[in-house]
């Protein structure tokens, strides 16, 4: 056996018992994802629900402990007072934010120890030592976000919503996926607590076979809604299960889509998108336009839904058809199995069109990267705009659509530059004479008294973003001299496109700046005119030495 000092040696020269401070940290490799489906029968769909309900209880338990230790925290004298320092000495503020963390156990750290009292019983039956560390690790992130201000309030899981994910930090144990060497068949199994869960492995689909080709990190298991308990690949509650495999290295690209090597600057709005590259064609065009939500058929099921809710739930509603008011006690509803149905059907709905959509955000992300490798757009606040352009964002959704170019502009190489939008001011700038000038968002066409314009708004900003120096996004008269002789005639290319795309019977937005039959128009420097233009092109605008009224649609 040894002595303890040999066992020691033995130990350290094995890698482990080295001190955490000794221990050097291991480098960040990039990651990508892969998923694969996942055939389950009916026992195994049992047992899988029963581990996903088990985890959902150990994360309420975690969380509710968290944030009761976060509350405690707030509640110290020391918590303001460490407020109160000014933010530029950054060090005595994380000192003394670090310092709280510790005496009151928020940190990742104290949760993954405060797990293992959670962890007994017959949740310990259901859930490994590892996967509940990343319960607990998954709890921390949410209370965080609550605790640096970027959240109102952490949500708890319930039976009714459930618990649809559940993912390890390895693949040596737990939940794991295992892939059979080709001698053996290929075949792909996820295992879990004594399941054997084969994996759907398309050995032609060229994505698939390149990412099995790098090493799993980790796997992650997800839960799906599918439109019904019939359909294909649906256990008996209607769900469909999936594997999701971490995989270190860089995702596989398709020589169908070519990367550019120059600038592009872009002007992404609720409902348009414009492009103008330093060389090449620009564009100006409704974002995501093939998107048509069946608005009548959602509404019809909503008022099927609510009517279902009532006929199930008189007690709930008053002589007016109003809810009860019950303090803070939680209605019971009841639930017919008719409400489900139509419940599934409505929601069947919303995924086809956010599964349409995230589609066309993949594929407007590779027509972007093949104008250039540099992506240059202003720093917009998607949760303002929802607030004002509730429905268009809602169903376009340009916030996704920029972390989904964010994440593919990296992998290929390319960098995404976001310029602050106070220091800029794209749409308020002329480049010709250097100032800047507030304008109402009806005002859609750039037209300054130094003689520039006149030129679409969202086009012009696109223009000046691609012209910005990425080291110093500070505009700048010189800078734009020598590109803009070439590039006016692309901008007006690109509104006659647009332009002629109305004409066809395409609808565009108010953002586009074509005025319609019967809109108001200024008087023309010869004569008025009463006359009601159909849509005004680039030839009509420089008639007007007017700034044009906003258009009516």
């Amino acid at each position: 056996m040894g002595t303890s000092e040999e066992r020691k040696c033995r130990k350290n020269a094995g890698g482990q018992g080295i001190p955490k401070k000794q221990q050097e940290k291991r480098a960040a490799t990039p990651t990508f994802l892969l998923e694969l489906p996942l055939v389950v029968d009916p026992g195994q769909a049992a047992r899988l629900r029963a581990h996903l309900e088990a985890a959902r209880q150990l994360y309420n338990a975690i969380l509710s402990q968290g944030q009761k230790r976060l509350r405690r925290m707030r509640a110290d004298p020391a918590w303001q007072e460490a407020r109160a320092l000014p933010r530029t000495h950054k060090t005595e503020r994380a000192v003394a934010f670090s310092a709280l963390r510790k005496t009151y156990g928020f940190t990742e750290a104290a949760l993954h120890e405060a797990v293992k009292g959670l962890r007994v019983g017959w949740i310990a039956e259901h859930i490994e030592a590892v996967l509940a560390q990343t319960l607990a690790t998954r709890a921390y992130r949410a209370l965080n976000r609550v605790c640096l201000g970027k959240a109102r309030r952490v949500r708890f899981k319930s039976r009714g919503r459930g618990f649809s994910s559940i993912e390890n930090k390895r693949n040596d144990t737990s939940l794991r996926f295992v892939l059979q060497p080709p001698e053996a068949g290929n075949a792909g199994y996820l295992l879990w607590n004594g399941d054997r869960l084969p994996a759907l492995i398309d050995w032609k689909d060229e994505v698939v076979t390149h990412g099995l080709k790098h090493r799993i990190k980790y796997a992650r298991l997800i839960q799906r809604p599918a439109s019904s308990p019939r359909a294909a690949g649906a256990d008996a509650q209607g769900s469909r299960y999936v594997v999701q495999l971490a995989l270190e290295g860089k995702p596989h690209h398709k020589p169908k889509h070519k990367v550019g090597k120059g600038i592009v600057g872009g002007d992404l709005g609720p409902s348009t998108l414009a492009l103008v590259p330093q060389e090449g064609e620009a564009s100006l065009e409704v974002f995501c336009a093939e998107l048509a939500p069946d608005a009548r058929t959602i509404r019809r099921l909503q008022r099927q839904m609510e009517r279902q809710r009532r006929a199930a739930n008189p007690e709930h509603y008053d002589e007016k058809g109003r809810i009860k008011k019950q303090g803070k006690k939680k209605p019971q509803w009841k639930q017919s199995k008719r409400y489900q149905a139509t419940r599934r059907r409505k929601a069947t709905k919303e995924r086809k069109l956010a599964a349409h959509r995230k589609s066309l955000h993949g594929r407007k992300v590779h027509e972007v990267i093949a104008l250039g490798s540099t992506i240059i757009i202003e720093k917009i606040s998607y949760k303002a705009w929802q607030k004002t352009f509730g429905k268009s964002v809602g169903l376009r959704a340009p916030g996704m659509f920029v972390d989904l170019l964010r994440r593919t502009v990296a992998s290929t190489g390319g960098i995404l530059i976001e310029v602050p939008t106070r220091t800029t001011a794209l749409s308020q700038w002329c480049h010709g004479c250097g100032k800047k000038a507030k304008k109402p968002l009806s005002e859609r066409w750039h037209q300054c008294a130094c003689g520039v314009g006149p030129a679409q708004r969202d086009l012009y900003s696109a223009f000046l973003a691609a012209s910005l120096d990425p080291a110093d996004p500070i505009p700048s008269c010189a800078r734009y001299q020598a590109y803009w002789e070439g590039a006016e005639a692309r901008l007006r290319a690109a509104h006659e496109r647009t332009h002629q795309r109305a004409k066809e019977g395409q609808t565009v937005p108010q953002s586009f700046g074509l005025t319609r039959a019967g809109a108001r128009l200024p008087k023309s420097p010869g004569e008025p005119t009463q006359e009601p233009v159909f849509l005004l092109g680039w030839e009509e605008l420089e008639a007007w030495t007017e700034p044009l009224e906003p258009p009516l649609l």
